[in-house]
């Protein structure tokens, strides 16, 4: 049996925790992470039905894509329904873990657009300050197995291309001193030796990873690196979306069909006056900042979960806007979820949480 940290952390390897926002706090936010879990219940947001449930069902760990707490309690007396859910869950044993901002820049976009089936698909926003050169240096004849041990380990990757490096030829020198072991060359000799040169583009959330690898695939005693920040945008992550859909389509039976997939109550927007449309941005949950984003990107109609009264005015005839809800737009989260788990884990059980989490009601 897995325990809560080894479902989290298969979590975490698919949708880091570095990617997300500033603001965010995804992670585990209560419990015992060394506890055997002893299943997962899944859900958009934890409310005290969901805990209800997953002690009904026997579930020790609560898997959210909001998370209960985005600010710090400064006292957990029971006078609110978050703080309820607190002492609630640690008085039977679950856990509460949260993955938000960081699936929605992996994930949750990119699985509305294949629902959509949207080809070309690009990252609205790519993550920005997110990229690291590492530079390092090897023997010609241990270069392969160096290179070879930095991809396995992550680096390497620009786009849908792996193995990604440049490589040059040169040579370096070293005076080995009294206390070392030296691969080549003699102890208080200057060495020259025939190196590669490699370069290869990694995210900083490897840092460690890659690094590790280096060391202990590196023939030298002491491998020389460099880890030079870049400014270009980590475009394997971010926020929203935009693709073709395979043929123009009129926007508002586009509207109807995701009103009837997704089950909206309603979906608000603006004047489409007949328009078709194919190119199409996306994003879950509250995307009004990304509306000139959709803009600068071509896209026919910018749908997402959010995008309150004022941010539809000016964009007539410019892009079609249009809010189906919060919750409609990252109920999915859940299937997501269950695949990553039960990739890792086939026979952990996992339960999608029963309980309407939706605040938000129709008439």
């Amino acid at each position: 049996m897995p325990t809560i940290r080894e479902i989290t952390a298969a979590i975490e390897e698919f949708a880091p925790l570095a990617l997300q926002e500033s603001y965010d706090n995804a992670g585990l936010q209560v419990g015992d992470a060394s506890l055997a879990a002893t299943g997962a219940l899944l859900c958009v947001d934890v409310t005290e039905e969901v805990v209800d449930e997953a002690i009904q069902k026997g579930c020790n760990l609560i898997i959210a894509h909001h998370p209960l707490l985005f600010r710090p309690l400064k006292r957990i007396t029971g006078s609110n329904y978050i703080e309820r859910i607190v002492i609630k869950a640690l008085r039977n044993d679950i856990a509460i873990y949260a993955a938000h901002t960081n699936l929605d820049a992996v994930a949750v976009n990119h699985r509305w657009a294949q629902q959509l089936a949207l080809t070309d698909v690009e990252v609205l926003q790519p993550t920005a300050d997110m990229l690291y050169k590492l530079v390092t240096y090897a023997p010609h004849d241990n270069a392969d197995s160096v290179r070879q041990a930095l991809f396995d380990a992550g680096a390497g990757t620009i786009g849908n291309y792996d193995c990604c490096s440049y490589n040059t030829q040169g040579v370096g020198t070293f005076r080995a001193g009294e206390n070392t072991h030296p691969y080549c060359g003699n102890k208080g000799e200057v060495h020259h030796e025939a190196e590669s040169r490699i370069e290869v583009i990694m995210p900083r959330y490897l840092q460690s990873r890659v690094i590790r690898a280096l060391l202990q695939a590196h023939p030298y005693e002491e491998p020389a690196y460099d880890l030079i920040p870049i400014a270009n945008d980590y475009t394997q992550a971010g926020m929203g979306v935009v693709g073709n859909l395979p043929h123009k389509t009129d926007a508002i039976a586009l509207l109807q069909q995701l009103k009837d997939e997704l089950h909206c109550g309603s979906i608000r927007h603006n004047a489409t006056a007949g328009q078709q449309v194919q190119r199409v941005a996306l994003c879950g949950g509250s995307g009004s900042s990304l509306i000139n984003k959709a803009l600068a990107a071509g896209a026919d109609i910018f749908i997402t979960g959010e995008i309150g009264y004022h941010p539809f005015f000016g964009y007539e005839n410019k892009l079609i806007l249009a809010e189906i809800g919060h919750y409609e737009s990252e109920q999915h989260t859940k299937e997501i979820f269950c695949e990553v788990i039960t990739k890792k884990f086939p026979t952990f059980a996992t339960h999608y949480a029963t309980v309407e989490t939706n605040p938000i009601k129709y008439l």
